[in-house]
């Protein structure tokens, strides 16, 4: 079993360092900033002053604007024209205009209001007028985040120890392997379904030999991961073009698609799919393979059948969790589009055949189908490689431990008298068979 599984994985990963090699991107091509969205030169800033001021005296064009407050449109009109902005001073920190400063109105109405001493992102438009050219994109929440990613790494550190060191490792070669071959490859040209694949296989292959050590029971995991993610492959190439999505369904797909239109969006759809689903398929393989191991240890005796059967049962409430992990994972990241339907009063029937939530949907079943197959593909293989591994004796029962127990001691005390005394030797001797003669009357 160990040959068989090696002759797949060895030649595998060689296969996928030939694909790292020869898809290898010398780095994003460069186009002219559009200055829309994230396309557009940031700099960090901090505001300095904040001073309330009259909404009327900053209106452009001093007149009242109309509308009736009943609509979103004529309600925000309203406060702008009777209620107290602010007026923000902020200070260039970063760039070629370090120390140059800004104003900025904000609006009483707008979800983000400035505080003086805040740190900011400001977009930078070189072709705009001189005092248009910076304007607040965003709070600078960079501190935060350090400091939560690092609260993270110290837990993980604190509880798994050395395990959770190279969990870190791993961690940090998957998102280079994202920024420095997936991104740039895909925006080249490549073939994003393939770059996906390969990029996809190369993070299974450093991630769990780099968490679990290069061992039989880790090759098991890698080879159910790579099963279940042919599954999802083809699933999600079969359905993304049997609903005819498109992938181009939101304002950043539409961005890159007028930035690069030879990308395949719906071949970026699949590749997302797939990468997104090998987080969880490493925990369902990892989990399950565990589990048979730890059961070959408790029952040496236990054949590969009684080891599925056992394995599968276990994996049985793994699948029902991490299922509903899934859906609610995407059902929480789609929650605002979803609120928007609701507020339109949409049918179900409406909602699901829409193609932003239909996309979401494939993704969800696509994904949820491959782990699912995951649990009885990967016990399966873990059983029948511990039962490989079996010695060619069977080990004792108990009761033959018990009997050799007791022929070893009494061999002990014979060899122990007849040392002593060789008459005493023979008479314990004596003893021991008119015993056994009795016995049989």
């Amino acid at each position: 079993m160990r040959k068989i599984i090696g002759a797949i994985l060895i030649p595998f990963a060689a296969a996928v360092a030939i694909g790292l090699a020869v898809l290898w991107p010398g780095g994003a091509p460069a186009h002219q900033r559009t200055g829309v969205g994230f396309d557009r030169q940031t700099q960090e800033a901090t505001v300095t002053q904040v001073v309330a001021v009259d909404c009327k005296s900053v209106n452009a064009s001093g007149d009242t604007p109309t509308g009736g407050t009943s609509t979103a449109e004529g309600s925000s009109a309203q406060q702008q024209a009777t209620g107290d902005c602010k007026k923000a001073t902020i200070r260039v920190d970063t760039g070629d205009d370090k120390g140059r400063t800004f104003t900025e109105i904000v609006q009483p109405d707008q979800s983000r209001q400035l505080h003086e001493g805040e740190k900011v992102v400001v977009a930078y438009e070189p072709s705009a007028p001189k005092d248009l050219q910076y304007s607040v994109a965003d709070v600078n929440r960079r501190f935060p985040m350090a400091l939560l990613a690092g609260i993270f790494a110290l837990a993980v550190v604190i509880v798994g120890r050395l395990r959770g060191v190279m969990a870190l490792v791993a961690l940090a070669v998957s998102f280079m392997v994202l920024t420095f071959f997936i991104l740039p490859a895909i925006l080249q040209g490549s073939n994003p379904l393939v770059v996906a694949v390969v990029g996809a296989s190369a993070i299974m292959l450093i991630a769990l030999y780099m968490c679990h050590g290069l061992s039989a029971r880790t090759s098991v995991a890698v080879l159910g991961t790579l099963i279940s993610l042919v599954l999802i492959g083809v699933l999600g190439s079969l359905f993304i073009g049997w609903a005819a999505l498109t992938g181009n369904t939101d304002d950043n797909t539409g961005l890159i698609h007028g930035l690069y239109p030879s990308i395949d969006m719906s071949g970026l759809l699949l590749a997302g799919i797939i990468i997104g689903s090998l987080g969880v398929l490493d925990d369902v393989t990892v989990t399950q393979t565990s589990a048979v191991w730890e059961l070959h240890e408790a029952n040496p005796t236990m054949g590969w059948r009684g080891l599925y059967r056992a394995g599968i049962r276990i994996g049985r409430d793994h699948i029902a969790s991490v299922v509903n992990t899934l859906v609610l994972a995407y059902a929480g990241a789609a929650l605002p589009l979803l609120l928007l339907f609701s507020i339109a009063q949409s049918s179900v029937g409406a909602v699901a055949n829409s193609e932003l939530v239909a996309e979401e949907i494939v993704r969800t079943l696509v994904g949820s189908i491959g782990l699912v197959a995951s649990v009885p593909v990967t016990t399966l293989l873990a059983a029948l490689m511990v039962s490989a591994d079996r010695p060619g004796t069977p080990p004792l029962t108990a009761g033959a431990v018990e009997g050799s127990r007791g022929t070893g001691l009494g061999t002990q005390a014979a060899a122990a008298g007849a040392g002593a005394n060789p008459g005493t030797a023979s008479q314990f001797g004596q003893a021991r068979a008119g015993k056994g003669r009795r016995r049989k009357h």
